[in-house]
């Protein structure tokens, strides 16, 4: 790899795009992470000499900077007192449920506290250590908010942009947070401060313009050195192209074959597709359709329910209660409801590639996705991206980001257990002139709005701010 300090472009995530893995000969080695995030940012790498920073889970202490697939990464160490800290504790014990509409109630500990600034700080120096002068320099996500003002106060030469791809709160929610002060100086040290929604660009600038005091005007603050600040929505997306190809192609059309088969052909199947966390609402959905089952309006013969839950934060507490009461709740209604061959609900508690999703996808006819809070919900898009032929169901959550580009979807407050209910019969007995009509239309919204416009807006958005540095390329399509 090229010397330090010799990027233009420097990522700086909390993860590494890239997970740890076992080789056939005993040897570790890596492979790429499933998500959009890597998709989108890969060809802007490409297109400005980038480097990507984050850490690659675990606690190894001895790796060194690597390339793969032709993209250069640079691993950060955490030791057991970091992660319980910084990433169980304060980021997703104290933040995530903050930024969630307090789906679960959020803990404040200083000791968290200090830890997120401990390892805030090791990200930024490492950043700036890494920075050509003038480079551009995008921070991203709820655990590294104070990285963009440690950045300015390092060096202020850096063009510095970050994005939230999970909700940010309303003023009533966020000032609980004891540091709520320091978070928003922490992300007012970027030109850019991306969002997923409006409300969350709101939220921000009406909170500084409260809490830290700095004249604002629409999607700007003013700070006192004379720099200013904008705020915007950049709602992210997915690979549309690549997600509709790889339906399309036959190994994938024969394994959602295979899946109809394997749960008896039923006249129709659900899905449901998530991490498994308090914020997806797995539980109320899941009882929602048991309860259909229940009225009588079709019975196990006509419909089966597959809920994939990918482990998550498994040594949260919270988390592991979550999937006890999903699984009892599952035993429960198949014990009640099922029968010999015929489980009302498929559950599935695991991980699986890209493909096997896309098969899931295809052979789905009615996709449930259906959070109490989400910053977007990428699976909602990549459902419609598979949706080649224009057909399928999707019932989505008024609460993720994704319903305000998929108006289409039914639509659904996830707290109303009987309207839940409603919009899932409505789905479920649907005309194909019905969902051929709205499926296209989201189609359309997905085709045009994918990841690349994402990468590509944000960082068109970010070379237009103030005068300094270099601009950047955006990794325009061919």
């Amino acid at each position: 790899m090229p010397s330090p300090a010799s990027y233009d472009l420097v990522i700086v995530a909390n993860r590494l795009p890239v997970d740890r893995v076992a080789l056939p000969d005993g040897s570790k080695g890596w492979r790429t992470s499933p998500g959009g995030l890597v998709t989108a940012i890969e060809p802007v790498m490409r297109a400005n000499h980038g480097v990507w920073i984050g850490w690659p889970g675990g606690t190894d202490q001895d790796l060194e900077p690597f390339e793969h697939d032709g993209l250069e990464l640079v691993p950060m160490t955490m030791s057991q007192a970091d992660i319980e800290g910084f990433y169980e504790g304060f980021s997703n014990g104290t933040l995530w449920p903050l930024y969630h509409d307090l789906v679960a109630k959020p803990e404040f500990h200083r000791e968290w506290w200090d830890s997120y600034v401990s390892v805030n700080q090791r990200f930024a120096e490492k950043a700036t250590s890494l920075a050509n002068e003038g480079a551009t320099v995008w921070v991203h996500d709820y655990q590294l908010q104070l990285v963009p003002q440690m950045l300015r106060d390092l060096r202020p030469d850096l063009r510095i942009g970050f994005y939230l791809h999970i909700p940010f709160p309303p003023g009533e929610l966020f000032q609980q947070l004891p540091w709520r002060r320091q978070i928003l100086e922490g992300l007012l040290g970027a030109d850019l401060v991306g969002f997923q929604m409006p409300g969350g660009a709101q939220n921000f600038v009406r909170l500084v313009r409260q809490r830290v005091g700095h004249k604002t005007h629409r999607d700007l603050v003013y700070l006192p050195d004379g720099r200013t600040v904008r705020a915007r929505p950049f709602p992210i997306s997915i690979d549309a192209a690549g997600f509709e190809e790889m339906a399309r192609s036959e190994p994938v059309a024969e394994r959602s074959r295979e899946i109809r088969e394997a749960l008896g052909n039923p006249r129709k199947i659900f899905l449901g597709i998530d991490r498994l966390d308090y914020t997806k609402g797995i539980f109320a959905r899941l009882r929602a359709f048991s309860e259909l089952i229940d009225d009588g309006h079709f019975d196990v013969e006509d419909a089966v329910f597959v809920q994939v839950a990918v482990p998550s934060r498994e040594q949260v507490e919270q988390y592991r209660i979550l999937r006890d009461e999903i699984d009892r709740l599952v035993g429960r209604i198949n014990g009640d409801l099922g029968r010999i061959g015929r489980p009302a609900i498929s559950y599935l508690h695991s991980s699986y590639p890209r493909e096997e999703m896309a098969a899931l996808y295809r052979a789905a006819d009615v996709m449930v996705v259906t959070p109490y809070r989400d910053g977007m919900n990428l699976v909602a898009k990549e459902y419609v991206a598979c949706r080649f032929n224009d057909d399928g169901a999707l019932v989505l959550s008024e609460f993720a980001g994704a319903a305000d580009e998929l108006r289409q979807a039914w639509l659904v407050n996830p707290y109303d257990i009987n309207g839940m209910k409603s919009a899932l019969l409505e789905a479920y007995r649907a005309e194909s002139k019905e969902t051929t009509r709205r499926m296209r239309a989201m189609r359309r919204t997905v085709t045009q709005h994918d990841v690349a416009a994402w990468a590509d807006s944000f960082m068109t958005e970010l070379s237009d701010v103030g005068t300094h540095g270099k601009a950047v390329r955006p990794a325009r399509r061919s």
